[in-house]
Order: C-alpha cells, then sequence, then structure tokens
C-alpha cells in the first residue's frame, strides 16, 4: 500500500510541474493563432458579436483561456480582481488579488498567467500573487519592490509573468534584484540576476529553448538583455533607449536572431545570437517601426506592425529589415495573426481584418469597437473561432470562424 501511495505521489508530482502555462500573445507568447477556418471577410456591420460582459472595472489586459474558462483581471474601485467568466460570457465568481494601479490611465495591466489550478497575478503596484484558481485561496506573495528592491516605474508595473515548468519569471527592476527566478509552488527564491541595473520597462520577457539551454530575453529601462534561464547569468546586452523609458512589446526570435523594438522614435534592432544564444553581432536597425505598445508578428519572413512616431502601418523583411510598405488606413494599434490575416484594433477602436500580403495593406473587412470606456489598448485574442477584444470594462466575443 506504502508503495503504491508513492508512487501516486510522485505521478501527481510529475503532472503537476509538466502542467502547461498560458501566456501572454498567445499559445506560442507571439501573437500568432493556430486557429484556421476563419473568416477572410467580415459582414459590412462587423463580425457577430456573440455576447459581451460589461462588469470588468478599469483594465488594459487581455483573457486567457484555461479549465474550460476564461480569466480576465480587472481593477474596482482600486482594488485588482480575477474575473472568472465561462465560456459563454456569465461570471461564474471574481477573487480579490490587492491593490491595483489607479493613478495614470487607471486599472489592471497585467494579463493573468494560469497554470493547472494555479493563477499568478502582477499587479501595477508590483505585487506578485499566486491564488487558487478555483476559489480564490491566495497560496503565497512576494512584493517585487519591498522583497526585491525594485521600484515602480511612471506608468505601473505591465509585466505578464513568464512560467516555465516549476519557474517563475519576473522583473523587479532592482540594482541587485534585476530580473528573479521564483519557485512557483512556493515563491522561494531560486536565483536573482543584477542584469544590467536598470528599472523594469513594462515588458513581458520571452523564453527561448535553444538545444544547449534556455534563453530569457527582455528590455529594461535602456537595455535588452539575455539571460542564461537556469541561473540568471547576464549573456549579453545591447543599448536601447528611448524618452520616456517605455519597452512594452515582447521581442520575437526566429532562427537565429531576435528582434526587439519599442516606440518614441526608437525602433527596432536584429542582433543575431550563435548556437549558446550568445550574441555575435546587430544584423540591421530601422526606426521606422516603433510600436508603442502593439506589439508585431512575424509571417512567412516579414515583420507586421504599426509605428508610433511615424504611424503607419509597415511590413519588412525580417533578413535585411527592408520596409515594403507604409499604410495609414487604420489608425496605430494592436497586432495578432491567424489562418493568413491581420488582425488589426487600433487606438481609435478601428478593427480591421487584412490579408498578411508584404506587398500591401489593403484592409479586406473594417469595423468600429462601439462597447466599452478609456484607451483601446488591451491586444486582442483569438480563441476556438472567437475574437475577444477588451474595451475598459467590458469583454467582446466575436464569432470569426
Amino acid at each position: 500500500m506504502k508503495t503504491i501511495t508513492l508512487a501516486t505521489l510522485i505521478m501527481i508530482s510529475i503532472l503537476a510541474s509538466s502542467q502547461e502555462s498560458t501566456s501572454w500573445r498567445g499559445p506560442t507568447a507571439d501573437g500568432i493563432y493556430p486557429e484556421t477556418g476563419l473568416l477572410k471577410e467580415w459582414p459590412d456591420a462587423g463580425p457577430e458579436m456573440l455576447w459581451h460582459f460589461d462588469e470588468l472595472g478599469k483594465g488594459h489586459s487581455s483573457p486567457v483561456f484555461a479549465n474550460g474558462k476564461i480569466y480576465v483581471t480587472g481593477m474596482i474601485d482600486t482594488i485588482g480582481y480575477l474575473f472568472l467568466l465561462s465560456v459563454g460570457g456569465e461570471l461564474l465568481n471574481k477573487f480579490e488579488y490587492g491593490e491595483e494601479f489607479f493613478k495614470s490611465y487607471p486599472g489592471a495591466r497585467s494579463s493573468a498567467t494560469i497554470v493547472g489550478d494555479l493563477a499568478y497575478l502582477y499587479s501595477g503596484k508590483g505585487n506578485l500573487v499566486c491564488m487558487n484558481a478555483g476559489n480564490g485561496e491566495i497560496k503565497w506573495e512576494r512584493h517585487m519592490f519591498r522583497d526585491f528592491d525594485g521600484s515602480n516605474i511612471r506608468w505601473g508595473i505591465t509585466e505578464t509573468v513568464l512560467v516555465d515548468g516549476n519557474t517563475v519569471y519576473c522583473t523587479p527592476g532592482g540594482s541587485e534584484n534585476n530580473v528573479v527566478a521564483l519557485d512557483r509552488l512556493t515563491g522561494n527564491l531560486l536565483w536573482s540576476s543584477k542584469g544590467k541595473e536598470n528599472l523594469s520597462a513594462y515588458c513581458t520577457p520571452l523564453l527561448v529553448d535553444l538545444d544547449s539551454r534556455k534563453i530569457l530575453i527582455t528590455m529594461t529601462d535602456s537595455q535588452i538583455i539575455c539571460l542564461d534561464a537556469s541561473d540568471g547569468t547576464l549573456l549579453w546586452s545591447e543599448n536601447h533607449p528611448n524618452k520616456w523609458s517605455v519597452h512594452p512589446n515582447t521581442p520575437i526570435y526566429h532562427d537565429g536572431s531576435v528582434y526587439c523594438f519599442s516606440g518614441y522614435g526608437q525602433g527596432g534592432v536584429m542582433i543575431e545570437m550563435d548556437e549558446n544564444g550568445n550574441k555575435k553581432k546587430v544584423l540591421w536597425k530601422d526606426k521606422s517601426i516603433d510600436s508603442m505598445m502593439g506589439g508585431a508578428v512575424l509571417v512567412d519572413g516579414f515583420i507586421y506592425a504599426s509605428g508610433d512616431k511615424d504611424r503607419g502601418w509597415k511590413a519588412l523583411d525580417w533578413e535585411t529589415g527592408e520596409q515594403q510598405y507604409d499604410s495609414t488606413n487604420v489608425a496605430k494599434g494592436a497586432v495578432i495573426y491567424a489562418d493568413g490575416m491581420l488582425y488589426c484594433y487600433s487606438q481609435r477602436g478601428e478593427l480591421a481584418l487584412v490579408p498578411a500580403n508584404p506587398k500591401e495593406f489593403r484592409p479586406a473587412s473594417l469595423t468600429k469597437v462601439a462597447l466599452g470606456s478609456g484607451q483601446h489598448w488591451a491586444h486582442p485574442v483569438i480563441n476556438r473561432g472567437r475574437l475577444f477584444v477588451r474595451h475598459g470594462h467590458v469583454l467582446m466575443a466575436y464569432k470569426i470562424r
């Protein structure tokens, strides 16, 4: 009996450690969604709205999907909540996770990260909470400023924490504890890296699984940094400042190179690495894609995104950085991709369906998001033939298949 019990416990432990984590900007954390059979054109009035939920409070975060539910963060008064919705948009529950950022552009910033029955919630005030996603019980919490010598930034922490296996990665931005890795079940510190001792900069990091090791790439106040994900060793850095130290776009990795980009005229840089993740050289730089917070997607060798200072939509050749087009048909904003099409959600509330064609930016369909309030900053999400758009206190589900 003891042998069976021990084996059972070991199996439970293995299953728990191998549970898949949700991630910022889709299953591969790059804005690419593996949906097929989607509409190539919408009705004149826009895609059919299946439902909307109107009680999220303030926020700019995106929904994530796990356990047959929808999880999304929002702020009511000054308190952050994790909302649990059914796939049909009904409120199942909501759990308080603490004070949220309520000053400039108030509301929940970071999306939840769900692993099995646990939710990881990082507030704009710097508190990281691990919560039972089923009943709201707080398992542990660590304050990144009090515990790890970090300090807040002008518009509040906006990093969605990255979970890999038994590890949670987070960027307190301290001079000693610049980036930390925590045990996801206990919150205990696994390692700490000084990085380049910069403040954090709104960036959700990128984890790259190379043949030789895993590397973590993120952007801080004025630097791009690459760490060995196993122990936090700094492998390389690249100077990359901008006017307001805002670098919220997750880098994109492909075929040995990483593309990092940010707004306010800074633009992007392509960095080639060797097989161990060490920097070899800068391949090219380009200032035209200086997306402030909208991300980019890489499709068939071309980068698609909008600018900030130069507000048009662009396509760049991944290998050379050569610009293919510059269009102002749609205002600047966030972009994701699925099934041959770009989904562009502009800061004016436009929702555009655009073929991913490096020769031209020509929307197949264009509509306007009429519900909600505040800024149109939340990144859209695609799940099971539905497009989810969050505008302030409202989450909308559209039928796109």
